[in-house]
């Protein structure tokens, strides 16, 4: 079973920045639906933090994946990669800076 120290820190943009382009990794926002609404990472799927214990089940088909945790700067998504690491997620990535840095980097992101 994963612990939390099985979690990572990522910087933008990294290697795992290629496995979000390619499909390869699940990306979990844990910010609050207008957050969420006003501009997220494309593909992510948004569960607030505070709703994350009650509904984990809804991501144990990507146990053996890897899943970016990301929120506004970091924070939120260093809580839910603990709880998703208890939980026995493989390989748990906090987004370094969360969505503020992404940001800051170029990337995209969509409000769809």
């Amino acid at each position: 079973m994963a612990s939390a120290d099985a979690t990572r820190q990522t910087r933008v943009p990294t290697a795992d920045h290629q496995l979000i382009n390619r499909g390869k990794a699940l990306i979990l926002d844990v910010r609050d639906n207008a957050e969420f609404a006003s501009g997220h990472l494309p593909d992510a799927k948004n569960i607030p933090l505070g709703e994350l214990a009650g509904r984990i089940g809804e991501l144990d088909k990507f146990k053996a994946k890897s899943v970016i945790v990301v929120c506004q700067s970091g924070a939120r998504a260093a809580t839910a990669a603990g709880l998703l690491a208890k939980a026995g997620f493989a390989d748990v990535v906090n987004l370094d800076g969360g969505v503020a840095a992404w940001k800051g980097a170029g990337m995209p992101l969509v409000n769809k």
